[in-house]
């Protein structure tokens, strides 16, 4: 019995112990979760190359569509607004009687991107500028030009972007307006 006693005693004791052991063993509080922010390039500036092709639309002649492709240079202000600069060329549009018509613009552009938190973002826009057309064999003319775009960009990596885009452009020029709608893709190169 007294064994018994003895036993029961010492368990008591070492459970009271291990409990004390416990309570000596220093808090850890739960790991901090950073949700993560929309990489933004370090300086802000990006280069941009584009091709797709374009739908003529002009009273001049008939309509017709081809290439389109370029490149120009930007900068991000912040999450939500960019900016860049576009040299452009459409052309070789068969609009009759054997002649092709081409245009070139240079255009300042302003986007807004709609933050997603994902890699894909959407983006509308709009720019201004001055445009070239000529026509082969025939008058050329320039004038104010005009965009408006939509589209998405999908983050490829921290510095590299695809672009899907739609944009109107409109060339104003003596006699009918040149006119254009564009299916564009691209890469942004950012800095």
């Amino acid at each position: 019995m007294k064994l018994l006693r003895l036993a029961l005693l010492s368990a008591v004791i070492g459970l009271g112990l291990q409990g004390a052991a416990r309570a000596a063993d220093p808090y850890q509080p739960p790991p901090v979760v950073v949700e993560e922010q929309p990489v933004v390039s370090e300086s802000g500036f990006y280069l941009r190359g584009d091709i797709g092709w374009s739908f003529l639309e002009w009273n001049g002649g008939k309509d017709d569509s081809a290439f389109t492709g370029g490149g120009g240079v930007g900068y991000r202000f912040n999450e939500n607004l960019r900016a860049d600069a576009r040299l452009e060329w459409s052309g070789d549009y068969d609009i009759g009687s054997g002649a092709d018509l081409s245009t070139t613009t240079l255009l300042g552009n302003l986007y807004f991107d709609i933050p997603t938190s994902t890699i894909l973002t959407p983006y509308v826009g709009a720019g201004a500028g001055w445009g070239w057309a000529s026509v082969d064999n025939g008058p050329s003319d320039n004038g104010f030009t005009y965009s408006l775009m939509a589209g998405a960009s999908i983050n490829l990596s921290e510095s590299v972007d695809l672009d899907l885009g739609y944009r109107f452009m409109d060339i104003t020029v003596d006699g009918p307006n040149v006119m254009d709608h564009q299916i564009l893709t691209g890469v942004k190169f950012k800095f």
